[in-house]
């Protein structure tokens, strides 16, 4: 992973060289802390040391039960499942992915249909075992398949903890699972056995994305001068401080868009705390210079442009054409013209003063998946670091749940009571 900051220096809001040198010191004493933390296995620290304590034989040991199966289902929301949906959207396999990572009827029953349910491996993730989004498309997941005539506890994986309502259903049906890590929340655990089971059932190889997230650990470095990670932590940081409160990450990979979707929660999740925070945009290059890019360029001064892409990718050749105004496009390609948009759109911002940072990878392959994964997760922490906020918690998402569960009946929450009192001013 490498990260130019050029484009954020002398912008509004911006950076000069003097700001990251004095920014500098400060880093030096986060990679102390973060060092330690890791050293330590410290709660939310220890996905840091992933690409080294998760182990692919016990990965692979879990899946190898299912033959190769046409398609994979997981079940679970947030964490649980966007971390596995950015690899295997980002990677081809003949193996189809899915994720229920919504509650909405309609989509259910239709993802359902479509799903060739006997050939289907249901990836069913969730850290406590209580998560009511999770169990509750479960169940009607589990439905569907015993209606189809398929036996649920032969095509189902469990990822959970080590109690709870998932585990003792592994345990009395004796189905194959996994266990999520001590001390990672969800949001970082796209290099776990949350992340990469999925992986493994598509055929990937997922201790090249260990390997990668390696990359990124040997990578971390007392200061942002020697590392791409804490180079765009700290560079986020200073800019959100200047009033660049919004960071639209925008990949010119069609395979890196649900990326941006986990970037989303990890940024908002875990730096969104006492008044503080950067609120994540998604864009997609080179859809989104057509409509979002005049909000970023033209609009109010608040915003960070990150401009991701792989360096090297499959290409396609565009035909000749005598069509009159198009002859300039014929013997150019599709990546070609993807690589000019790009840089048109970084320089139609630098052009504009809008700050923006290039993040680039080598190829979309799982190598560089998993140190586009890690880097940006040790970013997010150095950023937490830097502004004191409390990283690896999540009180908001926890007073939600709260709520939601006392509607429902699972218990006696005050938060649900705070429902009756929703203010109204209804125009009919």
């Amino acid at each position: 992973m490498r990260v130019d900051l050029g484009n954020a220096l002398a912008t509004t809001p911006g950076l000069t060289t003097a700001t990251l040198d004095r920014l500098d010191d400060r880093v030096a004493a986060a990679h102390e802390r973060i060092a330690a933390g890791m050293a330590d296995d410290e709660f939310g620290y220890a996905a840091l040391t992933l690409p080294e304590t998760a182990d692919p034989d016990a990965i692979y040991a879990a899946v190898e039960g299912f033959d190769r199966p046409e398609a994979v289902l997981t079940v679970g929301i947030g964490g649980s499942a966007l971390g596995a949906a950015t690899l295997s959207n980002a990677l081809d396999s003949d193996v189809d992915a899915y994720v229920l990572d919504n509650v909405d009827p309609d989509e259910t029953r239709r993802r359902l249909a479509d799903l060739p349910l006997d050939d289907t491996v249901v990836n069913v993730v969730s850290k406590s075992g209580t998560t009511a989004e999770t169990l509750a498309n479960f169940l009607v997941v589990r439905e569907a398949m015993a209606d189809a005539g398929v036996d649920w506890t032969e095509r189902t994986l469990v990822t959970t903890g080590e109690s709870g309502n998932l585990r003792r259903l592994a345990d009395r049906h004796d189905l194959p699972s996994l266990p999520v890590p001590d001390g990672v929340p969800g949001r970082f655990s796209a290099l776990s056995t949350v992340g990469l089971a999925v992986a493994a059932l598509q055929g990937h190889d997922i201790e090249a994305v260990l390997a990668g997230g390696r990359d990124g650990m040997d990578a971390l470095a007392g200061s942002l001068y020697d590392s791409p990670a804490y180079a765009y932590g700290a560079a986020t940081y200073a800019l959100a401080e200047r009033g660049a409160l919004t960071n639209a990450v925008m990949p010119y990979a069609e395979s890196l868009e649900t990326f941006a979707e986990w970037f989303a929660q990890l940024w908002a999740e875990s730096l969104g705390k006492d008044g503080l925070g950067q609120t994540p945009a998604r864009a997609l290059g080179a859809t989104d210079q057509h409509s979002q890019l005049q909000l970023y360029r033209a609009g109010p001064p608040d915003k960070l442009v990150t401009l991701v892409r792989p360096t090297e990718r499959a290409d396609a050749p565009i035909p000749e054409t005598d069509l009159d105004g198009l002859a300039y496009l014929g013997g150019s390609s599709l990546g070609g013209l993807l690589d000019a948009e790009f840089e048109a759109t970084e320089a139609s911002l630098a052009a504009a003063g809008v700050p923006n940072v290039r993040v680039e990878i080598d190829r979309v392959d799982e190598r560089a998946l998993g140190e586009l994964l890690f880097g940006m997760e040790a970013a997010c922490v150095l950023y937490g670091e830097l502004a004191s906020v409390s990283t690896f918690t999540q009180p908001a998402v926890e007073w939600g749940k709260k709520a939601a569960r006392g509607l429902l009946g699972g218990g006696d929450f005050e938060e649900a009571e705070a429902v009756a009192e929703k203010r109204e001013l209804r125009i009919d």
